[in-house]
């Protein structure tokens, strides 16, 4: 079982209320775990690109299969529950954690880190204000990376209008991780593609 489609919702100050409850737990549930995590997907690129419409939330956590009991404890705590019967099993499978916020019904994929650039993206994480919510959201750079790597029609649309609202990126970072990437996923061109974008600066 995989997702289900839902209503999207646009990430506007007027629409933040629809969002605001799971958000809020989500970020709790990233507090309980000591910050190790961070906040990605839609919601990451509405706030440092262009606000867009997105289905669900995601984040990345620093969890071990061996940390799964204690943080699906933690997470009920906040309202978070598995939205499938076998959520540990399906997560050694693919090291993601299918969830939902029991009270919206909104799903939440935690995606287990492990990565050297995971441990990295999180350790440069930063908090922002999202519609008075304080939400642990990666920089710039970091979500253009995980978007380069998905390479999906609207991740390279986020990475253009993340490049066109955030004229001062770290080129150097980004160029260093997409070929890293692209060796491990042999990809060589990965990072000439994602050049292309970088120069609409």
């Amino acid at each position: 079982m995989g997702k289900t489609k839902r209503k999207s919702i646009p990430i506007t100050p007027q629409a933040l209320d629809s969002l605001a409850a799971p958000l809020q737990a989500l970020q709790n549930l990233l507090g309980q775990f000591d910050q190790q995590g961070v906040i990605i997907g839609g919601i990451a690129a509405s706030f440092l690109g262009t606000p867009r419409y997105t289905v669900d939330l995601d984040a990345v956590f620093l969890l071990s299969i061996e940390d799964l009991p204690k943080f699906l404890e933690m997470a009920a705590q906040q309202g978070i529950e598995p939205r499938i019967a076998d959520a540990i099993a399906f997560a050694r499978q693919s090291r993601v954690l299918l969830l939902k916020h029991v009270a919206s019904g909104t799903a939440i994929d935690i995606s287990l880190g492990m990565l050297p650039f995971e441990v990295e993206m999180i350790e440069r994480s930063q908090m922002f204000d999202l519609g008075g919510i304080q939400l642990r959201l990666p920089t710039s750079e970091d979500l253009i990376i995980m978007k380069a790597v998905a390479r999906r029609p609207k991740d390279l649309e986020d990475i253009r209008a993340i490049v066109a609202k955030q004229p001062f990126l770290d080129k150097k970072r980004i160029r260093f991780w997409l070929e890293q990437f692209g060796e491990a996923l042999d990809w060589p061109e990965l990072w000439r593609e994602i050049e292309k974008l970088l120069l609409m600066i």
